[in-house]
């Protein structure tokens, strides 16, 4: 009892400006808290304030989890049904084939209007006009429009697309239009005017064919021009 009284005596005669002189023990507790002062200050700014400071870099890590699981999860159904895809692209594949197929080349288009000329008259028309038109280009292939106007009945208009829908190669029909003989410009110039019950068929067909690998060139090579043009303009 006497000692820790002579503790606290002694404590409250020490000289804060004179740390030197105090008595050993006095100096070595002074150390100590310190040292225990400065450790916990260390462990708050590096352990507390560092994990404060990291809280958005977390929450940051976890949206790019749950991404990353999704993005997984997106895949993992893709690879279960990879199999399946492959089947319905080679299915693609053998139908886009087919209907290529169909397309005529550049040499078999001439018979190809004939054909569908004699498709007209075999069906008991009579061909007032048979008009190609401008082809036109699309990615793959060409569109040839086809101005017709036939002259007959129903029947035989009904028997005329049947017939056209039967060629071996594509062939659309456009722009139908049926009117009483004799109007419009139906019949020709000269001819005997036709029976009563007689119609005017004016239609657009279209036939299409593939374009071949120099046409396809060409093609690429136009639709470069304008952007290499526009390239060399952008670097003056």
């Amino acid at each position: 009892m006497n000692a820790l009284k002579k503790f606290f005596e002694d404590l409250q005669k020490l000289d804060f400006r004179d740390v030197g002189r105090w008595p050993l023990v006095f100096r070595v507790l002074a150390v100590g808290i310190a040292f225990v002062a400065a450790t916990g200050l260390l462990v708050w700014y590096f352990v507390f304030s560092e994990a404060q400071g990291n809280v958005p870099q977390l929450r940051k890590a976890e949206a790019e989890q749950k991404s990353l699981w999704s993005t997984f999860d997106e895949k993992q159904r893709r690879a279960a049904n990879l199999e399946a895809y492959r089947l319905q692209l080679a299915e693609i594949e053998r139908t886009f084939g087919a209907m290529l197929r169909q397309l005529p080349g550049r040499t078999e288009v001439p018979s190809l209007l004939v054909d569908i000329s004699q498709t007209g008259l075999a069906a008991g028309l009579q061909e007032n006009l048979f008009q190609p038109g401008t082809e036109v280009r699309r990615d793959f292939y060409a569109e040839l429009p086809i101005k017709i106007r036939l002259t007959g009945g129903y029947h035989e208009f009904g028997e005329f697309v049947s017939g056209v829908a039967a060629l071996p190669r594509i062939v659309t029909l456009h722009d139908i239009e049926i009117t009483p003989a004799g109007r419009g410009g139906g019949a020709r110039r000269g001819a005997a005017a036709p029976p009563a019950a007689q119609l005017t068929l004016d239609v657009t067909a279209k036939t299409y064919r593939y374009l071949e690998e120099s046409e396809l060139a060409e093609q690429e090579a136009a639709t470069q021009r304008p952007a290499n043009r526009r390239a060399q303009e952008g670097r003056k």
